[in-house]
């Protein structure tokens, strides 16, 4: 699993490095892979690389990697997005149209799940949709909430709230809700979070072997975005 999702990010990074003005890439370190208020990481580290472009016209593409633990043959996921993005949040509204694939090539089974979402923003909170027509043969959607408040000397608050729901969560593990709180530390080139996460009706008793089990814990990261300014 090492050797995989470190060449996964040398992959990335070295696309990173031969771009121009408009890319950007994001490595991290977590101490869980929190997906929904769900861990993907059966409650371990990750290691995450997410590679953007945005054009000044709004559109934007990017790929994402993380290591995963499922106790199968699914040891990393690779995702692709694209979409579009505009107005101002700071005046009036933002708006955000996109789509994304989450893939894992180390399966030979085909798991491929796609979503189309939208989104709203206004000052410091935003809203999403998420909304996946084949979730292994059902439907799924996510609605979600989000609010940043910065504060002084480079920190700042995260509150979110999310709804999973649809039939693929009504006929298996049914329906719930996650929701974290956190706070992030800008310092020098790095970030620097730990946030609080958990989630309703879909706990540790549902699954012993935790893999993909509701959290209640607190989760902290790093990340740095590349290239750095001067």
């Amino acid at each position: 699993m090492i050797k995989t999702r470190i060449a996964v990010a040398s992959a990335l990074l070295a696309v990173a490095g031969a771009a121009n003005a408009g890319f950007s890439a994001t490595p991290t370190f977590t101490t869980d892979y929190d997906f929904r208020g769900l861990t993907q990481t059966d409650k371990g580290e990750a290691l995450q690389l997410g590679l953007n472009f945005n054009a000044e016209n709004g559109v934007y593409v990017g790929a994402w990697a993380s290591n995963v633990e499922f106790h199968n043959d699914q040891v990393w996921e690779l995702d692709a997005m694209g979409g579009f993005a505009g107005g101002d949040a700071a005046t009036t509204f933002g708006y955000d149209l996109g789509a994304i694939v989450y893939a894992y090539p180390s399966s030979g089974d085909s798991n491929d799940i796609y979503e189309i979402y939208a989104g709203i923003s206004k000052g410091w909170a935003s809203g999403k949709v998420w909304f996946a027509p084949d979730n292994y043969g059902k439907t799924s959607y996510y609605l979600e909430g989000n609010v940043a408040i910065p504060l002084p000397h480079d920190f700042s608050i995260g509150v979110h709230a999310g709804y999973s729901a649809g039939s693929y969560w009504k006929d298996g593990s049914g329906e719930y809700l996650d929701y974290s709180l956190g706070v992030t530390k800008s310092l020098g080139k790095f970030s620097f979070n730990l946030k609080y996460v958990n989630s309703n009706g879909y706990g540790d008793s549902r699954n012993p072997a935790d893999i993909a089990t509701g959290r209640n814990a607190f989760i902290g990261s790093v990340s740095t975005t590349l290239p750095w300014s001067k």
